[in-house]
């Protein structure tokens, strides 16, 4: 019996022996590869020159593969047709460029990779490779350096084109719209530093480019743009440094092609800020009675042209007038059904202390009866108010002192708005509410080294303004009732004095107005009051 039990004893620690031997044995892959790969052959060599090959191939010591190549590949200068690169989705253990472009006598090329190259395994990068070849019997290998910052927001966007234009005889600020730079280079993600190298020597225009369509040429509507104002010379001496402030240009006026949405209203669409003076004209003939009414869509670029009374025609034509810029228009009519009235307010439930509630609705309000009006309190007091009509964004805005953690009811009675069609509402009923002070803080801002006048504001992280003042002297400037969160201080040196920040324009050589942030957030928090000093740059 002892003996049997020895022996159970002896093979239990066996097998556990066993088990412990098991599992120190487990096959773990070893350790982590974090070397990039390395380059071992490129065929025509790198640096080459008298270039005239089709293809080049780049060989690695592993199988790589090509990440977020759009992004990250700058060939420089630009190609009209662009390369073929493999692989693209796969792996290899060569990178393929087959050029189809007609390349110029005596040039520098470039292809900087970026961090695009990795290996198959870990994604290892090989960091900003560069192949570089000359047409000519030399590698140029001048430089260019420099800084772009965005205008008006404090961080600057990630990806920034940085061109060069060759200041010839030929040479036009329009290039930057119809053609591709003579060198180009990128900031990349991570600074917005940037280098333009083997550059020829020469008098060139520098100008940065958000561009979004990724064409190497300026689209006003969806690109930031900067320019060193005077044109800069490409030498032997490395020593300059250019700066550049990013802005977005006001998207110039344009009249769209008109189009009935609903019965007896037609959209106007258009492309810039400046629709005040958008003049619509009717050339058709019309009955006496006729009459008509515009409104600003509150979601789109569009104003929207309601008439009557009904007219049996196959189309109307209208004259659109801006400035000195007329269009003519053709719109085809049908016998669709028209809008019923909607109305909302704005805001529809918390109200800041300083905020305007606005009712607003789809057709025009041809009048409003402010005695069908009325503002209840919590206490079931009523609160006086008054109102007045903006008649281009069809809204009344309704004004009234608002007290700390109280309730208003603000009811319309039926028939208090009759639109252009003479329909009417019935009766609405808006309930808002407001905080209590003690859950908001106040900010007192000194400014120094201030020059007037001024536009001061809170932005938050997205860069919203959420609170502003204006001043035209040397005064502490106090936000009140400021909602809990952090802020940046921004300030605007209102140059022109019209009280809003003005972009730049490229082709009058036009800056955007300065702008100054606070270096850290302020936090504002419940019930505290903070004095903070503003030192401007």
């Amino acid at each position: 019996m002892q003996n049997r039990l020895l022996n159970f004893c002896f093979y239990c620690a066996l097998a556990l022996s066993f088990i412990n031997c098991a599992n120190r044995g487990n096959i773990t892959g070893g350790e982590k590869d974090i070397t990039p790969p390395k380059i071992i052959k490129t065929t025509p060599k790198n640096y080459s020159t008298n270039f005239n090959s089709k293809e080049i191939r780049i060989y690695f010591d592993e199988y790589i593969k090509i990440k977020n190549l759009s992004k990250q590949l700058i060939i420089s200068p630009p190609m009209t047709i662009m390369p073929e690169i493999t692989p693209l989705g796969s792996s290899s253990d060569y990178i393929k460029i087959k050029i189809f472009d007609t390349l110029k006598p005596n040039t520098t090329y470039a292809f900087n990779f970026g961090n695009s190259i990795v290996d198959n395994n870990e994604e290892n990068p090989y960091t900003y490779y560069k192949y570089v070849f000359s047409t000519g019997d030399y590698i140029d290998s001048l430089k260019v350096k420099g800084k772009v910052m965005d205008a008006l927001n404090r961080a600057t966007d990630p990806f920034i084109s940085v061109n060069l234009y060759e200041a010839d005889s030929t040479y036009t600020d329009s290039v930057v719209y119809k053609q591709n730079p003579k060198y180009v280079t990128n900031t990349l993600d991570s600074t917005t530093n940037f280098t333009l190298e083997n550059l020829k020597a020469g008098k060139y225009k520098l100008i940065a480019l958000k561009d979004n369509n990724s064409n190497n040429k300026f689209d006003q509507k969806t690109d930031k743009i900067g320019f060193y104002k005077d044109f800069i010379t490409v030498s032997n001496d490395s020593s300059a440094f250019y700066e550049m402030k990013l802005f977005k240009e006001e998207v110039n006026y344009k009249a769209n092609k008109p189009k009935l949405v609903s019965g007896q209203k037609i959209s106007f669409g258009f492309e810039g800020k400046d629709y005040k003076n958008m003049v619509i004209d009717i050339l058709s003939d019309v009955p006496s009675d006729f009459k008509y009414s515009v409104i600003k869509d509150q979601a789109a670029d569009t104003l929207n042209y309601f008439y009557k009374p009904k007219l049996e025609v196959d189309s109307l034509i209208f004259k659109v007038s801006y400035k000195t810029k007329i269009d003519t228009f053709s719109v085809r009519i049908k016998d669709n059904k028209k809008d019923s009235l909607l109305i909302k307010a704005t805001p529809n439930s918390a109200i800041d202390f300083s905020e305007t509630l606005k009712i607003s609705g789809n057709i025009p309000f041809t009048k409003f009866d402010k005695n069908q009006i009325s503002i209840m309190d919590k206490d079931s007091t009523d609160v006086t108010f008054t109102t007045k009509l903006d008649t281009l964004h069809n809204t009344i805005q309704i004004i009234f002192d608002k007290k700390e953690d109280n309730k208003y009811k603000v009811r319309l009675l039926p028939n208090t708005v009759t639109d252009f069609f003479n329909n009417t509402n019935d009766t609405l009923n808006f309930n808002l509410t407001t905080v209590k002070e003690s859950s908001l803080g106040n900010v007192r801002v000194n400014i120094k080294n201030g020059v007037y006048p001024l536009i001061v504001q809170l932005v938050n992280d997205k860069n919203e303004v959420k609170y502003e003042k204006y001043t035209t002297k040397p005064e502490p400037l106090d936000f009140y009732l400021v909602k809990p969160n952090k802020y940046y201080i921004r300030a605007i040196f209102d140059s022109n004095k019209n009280k809003q920040y003005d972009t730049g324009v490229f082709l009058t050589a036009t800056k955007p107005e300065r702008v100054s942030y606070s270096e850290k957030q302020i936090e504002v928090r419940i019930g505290w009051d903070l004095i903070e000093e503003f030192i401007l740059k």
